[in-house]
């Protein structure tokens, strides 16, 4: 279903008992961010702040759980929309041999000509009102953590053009605020916006660009789809809501956007300009991305509907709002990926503590050896699953969102030496734990039966385990797993006082490691937090071919585990030359406040800041994690 404007999802949202609407008084500058993070993180409603400083209503976690998705995108379930792309796909690609055949396909190319966006002349509602003079500051912007660079639209739908072929590109990136009519253009080297960019400073022009927030949710959720550069966002957005979207012209450049949308601002990027240094900001990783330069965005023009909502979104240490935007993605694309490339391929999930492109779970029908891991390569080559760090591959009948019995599976299935693949590699402009900047290295698993031609190894469990071993004793260990016959020993190391690849060589040889097939190394501070979160601290922290090592053994008759270090990484300690970032937590004062205020919100029974599980992975103050 389609959405006239966004005010008829938020009445959606309302009628559904969906929403919380606060109509005291909530700053953008932190109180938004520590309110949503605590809502959302507990399976919370939507919020609409009424009062906020400006005149205009700010709307956050209106996607945040599979029902909103689902409503967003007006389906029953996000698999009733990959089973639609699957059935329409699946027409467009079947062989038509005979003239009737051809024909058969008509209504389906019919169907998808349907979906076109269509073009509005005059104006639209998103210019009912014309700012007299464009000033970003009347928007309620949200300062998101303590140490952002500044506020920063966190939901903004990019409109650009590529200069010679005319082709549109619809994507989101962050726009840090530096004034009334200037932000940053977070555009990652790897985006289609970033190309046209590079196109325009070759040809030596200004790159008109439009920025869009609200309307119907669907067009959010497209600009985040990972769509093949040759496919129109609003035409995907058009599928979705079964209703094409049309579009008006800016006024002041030939970008279209959507008639409906609540804001429209209006500008261009000079790439003879010099950069602007943008960030820090709070980011998906649930670390700090820091300081960069980026281009600058001058805004010439900001129009918006009479009755305007400002949308917003927070990102940070996992689960947020995106991890919906994330599942559908996950759902929509992945019979695209089935038909296209791998018709094995069964299921994917990307689970909370992978932050999307950290850890990838795929199930496959296996018929032949190797064939996991030439699934591996396969996606590690598609797109933007080019990012993916760790991907591990089960068979069929294993259910992936069951993250214990994946666990499982990986400590039964996979052996630590025969069942692991490396490979190097792109990786995420945020990945802050590869040695160089956007390259890296990929981590595969594979957990499936071993077929014929495959070497297979006795299952070790953690029997035989020693915690009383007289080279454990001192250490900070975690057996939690080992507890539950997994065979994984999680240990804290102060790698300014021990070095931790010759810690791991002494507990192989005095036998300390008996029953263990993995061994994660993390900072003390972490050892003993929830199993879930030093997945995700792991995740982030692992270059793996770096960072993943074994001990010095005899192969024929020993199984040496692997050692994965977790750990913070410093040039005093690792040769690491880059700055690492620091994990994100609310500040003291900020949870002070919404402590106080929380009574007078109207939300519920009292959910007390989730920062105050992560103080202790706080390095300093800073973004920068020092020392």
């Amino acid at each position: 279903m389609s959405y006239p404007h966004l005010q008829a999802f938020i009445h959606k949202l309302e009628k559904s008992g969906e929403l919380i609407r606060i109509s005291d008084f909530v700053s953008p500058h932190l109180q938004v961010t520590e309110i949503a993070d605590r809502l959302i993180k507990n399976n919370g409603k939507a919020l609409l702040f009424e009062n906020n400083g400006t005149k205009f209503p700010l709307l956050i976690n209106a996607m945040g759980s599979e029902n909103r998705m689902c409503m967003a995108l007006g389906v029953e379930t996000l698999d009733d929309t990959a089973k639609q792309i699957e059935a329409l796909m699946g027409g467009l690609m079947t062989p038509r041999e005979s003239l009737f055949s051809k024909l058969a396909l008509l209504p389906t190319l019919a169907e998808v000509a349907a979906f076109m966006p269509g073009h509005r002349k005059g104006k639209g509602a998103c210019q009912e009102v014309v700012m007299e003079k464009p000033d970003l500051t009347q928007l309620p912007v949200l300062t998101c953590w303590p140490f952002d660079g500044g506020p920063f639209i966190t939901l903004p739908v990019v409109h650009t053009m590529h200069p010679e072929t005319g082709m549109r590109n619809v994507g989101m990136y962050r726009m840090q605020v530096f004034g009334p009519d200037k932000t940053g253009m977070h555009w990652h080297l790897h985006k289609n916006s970033a190309a046209h960019y590079r196109e325009y400073k070759k040809l030596g022009r200004r790159m008109p660009v439009a920025v869009t927030l609200g309307g119907d949710p669907a067009y959010t959720y497209c600009a985040t789809a990972p769509l093949p550069e040759n496919i129109d966002e609003y035409l995907l957005a058009g599928f979705l809501r079964k209703k094409k979207v049309e579009l008006v012209k800016c006024l002041t450049s030939d970008i279209e956007v959507p008639a409906d949308a609540d804001f429209v601002i209006e500008g261009y990027v000079d790439p003879a300009e010099d950069l602007i240094l943008e960030g820090p900001f709070g980011d998906h990783t649930g670390f700090y991305s820091l300081a960069d330069y980026y281009p600058v965005f001058h805004v010439t023009c900001i129009t918006h509907r009479r009755d305007a909502v400002y949308p917003t979104t927070i990102v940070g240490i996992p689960p947020q709002e995106d991890k919906w935007l994330g599942k559908a993605t996950e759902r929509i694309f992945l019979p695209l990926i089935k038909l296209s490339m791998l018709p094995e391929m069964v299921d994917m999930v990307m689970p909370d503590e992978g932050v999307f492109h950290n850890i990838v779970l795929v199930k496959i029908r296996k018929t032949y050896p190797g064939q996991a891991q030439k699934v591996m390569n396969a996606l590690w080559g598609a797109g933007q699953m080019m990012f993916n760090k760790i991907l591990v591959v089960t068979d069929a009948d294993i259910d992936l969102s069951d993250s214990q019995a994946v666990t499982r599976l990986i400590c039964s299935m996979a052996h630590p030496v025969e069942d692991v693949i490396f490979n190097r590699g792109p990786v995420d402009i945020l990945d802050h734990s590869s040695s160089r900047f956007a390259l890296g290295s990929k981590l595969g698993i594979d957990a499936t039966v071993k077929l014929a031609g495959e070497k297979v190894y006795d299952e070790n469990q953690g029997d035989g385990f020693n915690r009383s071993h007289p080279a454990l004793v001192g250490l900070t260990i975690n057996i939690a797993l080992i507890d539950e016959k997994l065979p994984v020993l999680i240990i804290g190391i102060d790698k300014s006082l021990v070095n931790q690849r010759a810690l791991h060589q002494q507990l192989f040889e005095t036998g300390a490691l008996q029953g263990v097939n993995w061994v994660v190394y993390v900072d003390p501070e972490a050892v003993n937090i929830r199993l879930q979160d030093i997945t995700w601290l792991v995740a982030n922290n692992i270059d793996p071919l770096r960072d993943c090592f074994y001990a010095k053994a005899n192969l024929n008759t020993d199984v040496p585990p692997m050692a994965i270090d977790g750990s913070r990484k410093s040039l005093s300690t690792d040769g690491f030359h880059r700055q690492w970032p620091n994990v994100l937590a609310m500040d003291d004062e900020t949870i002070r406040q919404v402590d106080e205020l929380w009574g007078k919100l109207g939300l519920g029974e009292f959910i007390p800041s989730p920062s105050l599980n992560y103080k202790g992975l706080v390095k300093n103050e800073g973004a920068v994690a020092k020392g």
